[in-house]
């Protein structure tokens, strides 16, 4: 299985590849896309859009996962971030790929074990997880590759529950072509998406900024 994780944004849009081969997960490619901020901003977009669209036809992924837009008190950042995904998800239904969201704390913490883990310790555990002999390097790759591994390892995870890919969840909801993790019938407990909501909550602090993407601090993003 060949997952293409995006870490999703205007001014740097962060890609990596991963492929599961048995019990191991390899990277198959990773890097950053830039567009340069004297472009029109939907020239950028077509960049991206395009940019995609390549990588789907030249690496073939199973599915395709993106970093959910979280809470942030920054509206550019927000509208940045949310354009990019926007793109990203078209490029994905272009190509009749399903689509994985998660939040930045649930991939943290499926990657790492810590929702509030930093960029170094994201970086870290994504080089142990992929059998790396130093952290990817910008961040934004880094952080594409946690979420392409945390869309791998959940997809194993269904498989093992019995869940392939297309296939239905008993109610009638087929989960592998999901765009939002709220559409799906709810389990018992506390899901993955709820823990991780409400432990960022507990970490807030008054005045405290928020930021799309996990924190990112790229000015066009």
């Amino acid at each position: 299985m060949i997952v293409l994780g995006i870490d999703p944004g205007t001014a740097a849009l962060g890609y990596g590849i991963v492929e599961r081969r048995g019990g191991r997960l390899l990277m198959i490619d990773t890097g950053v896309l830039s567009t340069p901020s004297s472009d029109a901003l939907p020239d950028r977009l077509l960049a991206i859009h395009r940019f995609v669209a390549e990588l789907i036809e030249l690496h073939r992924p199973d599915l395709v996962a993106v970093e959910r837009l979280f809470f942030s008190r920054n509206a550019q950042t927000a509208f940045a971030v949310g354009q990019a995904r926007g793109v990203v998800l078209l490029a994905g239904a272009a190509a009749h790929l399903p689509v994985r969201e998660a939040t930045p704390n649930e991939i943290k913490t499926a990657v790492s074990g810590y929702g509030a883990a930093d960029k170094e310790q994201v970086g870290r555990m994504v080089a142990v997880c992929l059998g790396l002999n130093a952290a990817p390097r910008p961040d934004d790759a880094a952080d594409a590759l946690a979420v392409a591994i945390w869309a791998a390892n959940s997809e194993r995870d269904l498989n093992g529950n019995g869940h392939g890919s297309g296939e239905g969840d008993g109610n009638g909801a087929g989960r592998s072509g999901l765009l939002d993790l709220s559409s799906i019938a709810p389990a018992r407990g506390e899901s993955a998406y709820e823990r991780a909501v409400r432990e960022a909550l507990a970490k807030e602090k008054p005045g405290a900024s928020h930021r799309a993407g996990g924190g990112k601090a790229h000015s066009g993003r």
